[in-house]
């Protein structure tokens, strides 16, 4: 009687391709080895025949998961970039998790953000459906001069830095309380500057007060920042504050998520 066979299993064992798992084991061996190892050495760590190792270190030598250096086979670009990729998932969970715990001791939505490349960038927000994020209505690449988040980035730059970037995005209002020129934002950097913070009352989105603090991790510029419902605006400071607080415990986390 034959067996059916679906998404790839037979009744309850899964159908495994023995060659994918020669060739992982094959890459396991050699990340063991920082500096490299030869053939022999690879196919008795990894418990396969010579020939078959040849094979499999050709192939992967390739497609560019391996390269051979000096005689001996070491971990390839191709093979690297697997790694980071899991590394950087691992820290896009490890930053979410640190921003919901600070947005439930905060009862506030919590943003993390980076200047990268010419463009603001947000990293990571909370997700609570209690306190939910502010709708990004306008890009907020776009429109930097309007909210917190982009005020406090806009802050650290340069000179030379922060005029190409209101060339490409000019000031404008998005609310009948956003900033209306270049010289009122300049103003309000320079404020932002002094106090270390930036405030920002519906500027961006109706209904929402945001505040942002910079956190600076060797030379990119970077903030937390929180938002609250607008009738929440007395509670904005001493959110704020205790935020400044944590960024100090978490500057860790937050510095490895730089490179996310």
């Amino acid at each position: 009687m034959a067996l059916a066979i679906v998404n790839g299993e037979s009744g309850s064992h899964p159908t495994l391709i023995g060659s994918v798992q020669r060739a992982l084991r094959l890459l396991e061996a050699v990340a063991a080895h920082p500096d490299g190892a030869p053939a022999k050495q690879l196919a008795r760590e990894a418990g396969l025949p010579l020939p078959t190792t040849y094979h499999l270190l050709r192939t992967l030598t390739h497609e560019g998961y391996l390269r051979r250096e000096n005689g001996v086979f070491v971990v390839g670009e191709g093979a690297e970039c697997i790694g980071r990729a899991g590394a950087r998932r691992r820290q896009r969970r490890q930053l979410s998790e640190v921003l919901a715990m600070a947005g439930r001791e905060l009862g506030a939505a919590v943003y993390f953000a980076v200047y990268r490349e010419g463009e603001v960038e947000v990293v990571a927000m909370t997700d609570d459906p209690r306190r939910p994020p502010v709708d990004e209505w306008v890009d907020f690449r776009t429109s930097a001069h309007a909210h917190a988040i982009g005020q406090c980035l806009l802050a650290q730059l340069d000179e030379a830095s922060r005029k190409e970037h209101l060339a490409r995005y000019p000031v404008r209002s998005i609310t009948p309380f956003s900033l209306r020129s270049e010289g009122e934002l300049l103003q309000r950097l320079a404020t932002v500057r002094r106090g270390q913070v930036a405030y920002e009352r519906q500027e961006y989105a109706m209904g929402t007060v945001c505040s942002a603090i910079p956190i600076r991790v060797g030379s990119a510029a970077a903030t937390l920042a929180v938002s609250l419902p607008v009738t929440e605006l007395h509670r904005l400071r001493s959110v704020t504050d205790r935020l400044r607080k944590m960024a100090e415990e978490v500057l860790t986390t937050l510095a490895f998520s730089i490179s996310i």
